[in-house]
């Protein structure tokens, strides 16, 4: 059985003594459990803060992006190797905010899910369509070419090892979640996809989380669906209470 992965993406919200007190408010209410993972995803300024305060709890740390680059003439980018050295465990990559505001593509995700994988970070990549691509029928056709491209050149147990992160653009911060039907329909679409490139043994390995104005009041459905593995979680995973149920909700399932 596959474990949740609850992670909150913080985008760009909090100061760090806002970060440090929610973590010191969190982090000794969670348990150990092998039924699911916590991850806060925090701005940088907080990552080395955040994960010395995680110390020792269940909570592990997250960076919200990268550059593929170990080192270089990159202005006010953040290297992998940067941030194995502080100890953070996991990076999003090819978030739709990425995408759409600073020029992420198909190709720039591939070279950060090989250099995360390369210096021992775990990537959550994140897939998923416009509602005009929806509308047009077209939600399978362009996650597929998402998810092969991300995936493109990744030895077959690494891709076991990753997050897909399935982020429906519409649903992003909009309120309008997915039903748990058509959230599940896509993620067994991305399992499908990676059995096509990998195996069906490494397919249903791979955790593959739902994201889009999920919140308590929905969470439950959505983790039910035989293939939705956790949830990458916005605006819910901002306040320590709420970020708590989510998790919780993670080891009902």
């Amino acid at each position: 059985m596959r474990k949740k992965v609850i992670a909150g993406n913080w985008k760009m919200n909090k100061t760090l003594s806002e970060a440090t007190q929610f973590v010191e408010e969190v982090a000794p209410k969670l348990e150990q459990s092998e039924q699911v993972d916590a991850i806060i995803c925090a701005p940088f300024t907080q990552l080395a803060t955040l994960v010395e305060k995680a110390k020792n709890t269940p909570l592990q740390i997250s960076a919200q992006n990268m550059h593929y680059e170990e080192s270089g003439a990159f202005t006010g980018e953040v290297s992998p190797v940067m941030l194995k050295d502080i100890g953070v465990t996991h990076v999003i990559i090819g978030h739709s905010e990425r995408r759409q505001y600073f020029s992420e593509t198909d190709e720039t995700v591939n070279k950060k899910v090989h250099a995360a994988f390369e210096h021992g970070l775990t990537p959550i990549v994140c897939v998923g369509e416009s509602l005009e691509q929806r509308q047009a029928n077209e939600t399978k056709s362009f996650v597929t070419s998402q998810v092969e491209k991300a995936i493109a050149g990744l030895d077959e147990a690494l891709v076991a090892q990753m997050i897909i992160a399935y982020e429906p653009i519409w649903a992003i911060g909009t309120g309008k979640t997915a039903t748990s039907k058509e959230a599940n329909e896509v993620c067994q679409h991305i399992r499908q996809t990676i059995e096509e490139q990998t195996s069906k043994e490494l397919a249903d390995k791979i955790i593959i989380q739902y994201g889009g104005s999920v919140k308590p009041a929905n969470v439950d459905e959505l983790l039910a669906q035989s293939d939705i593995d956790g949830a990458l979680v916005g605006g819910a995973s901002l306040e320590a209470p709420s970020f708590i149920q989510l998790v919780e909700a993670g080891k009902n399932e």
